[in-house]
């Protein structure tokens, strides 16, 4: 079975960014629907999304509260870099600075997982 972590770098901008996230999270739930592990990390601009999400009570919301138990996390370094790092700590989203601040990528890798970006 498949092990992927999705790395989610768009930001939350255009609706091309919108499209990245809608596919990142279709990715994570159609792969732990045929008996994969899928995680999920926000990085980079991608942070950007994480106080987003946890307050929208729309479409988007539903989609994230869908796979949020693949969530593993919001890298620090970069929600320190775009400014969302103190609305990302009133969410139940973990940091991550494994890694000079920032989520440790090669751990996954080591566990045998795939990275997919978004």
């Amino acid at each position: 079975m498949a092990q992927i972590v999705i790395v989610i770098l768009s930001d939350t901008e255009t609706h091309a960014d919108h499209g990245r996230l809608t596919n990142a999270f279709e990715l994570a739930a159609e792969t732990t629907e045929q008996g994969g592990e899928a995680r999920i990390v926000f990085d980079g601009a991608g942070t950007r999304w994480v106080p987003k999400l946890a307050a929208d009570d729309g479409p988007m919301g539903k989609m994230f509260r869908r796979v949020r138990p693949f969530v593993d996390g919001a890298c620090s370094f970069c929600a320190a870099a775009f400014h969302v790092k103190e609305a990302i700590q009133e969410t139940d989203v973990p940091l991550l600075s494994d890694f000079e601040g920032h989520p440790s990528l090669a751990g996954y890798l080591t566990r045998g997982f795939q990275i997919v970006t978004f």
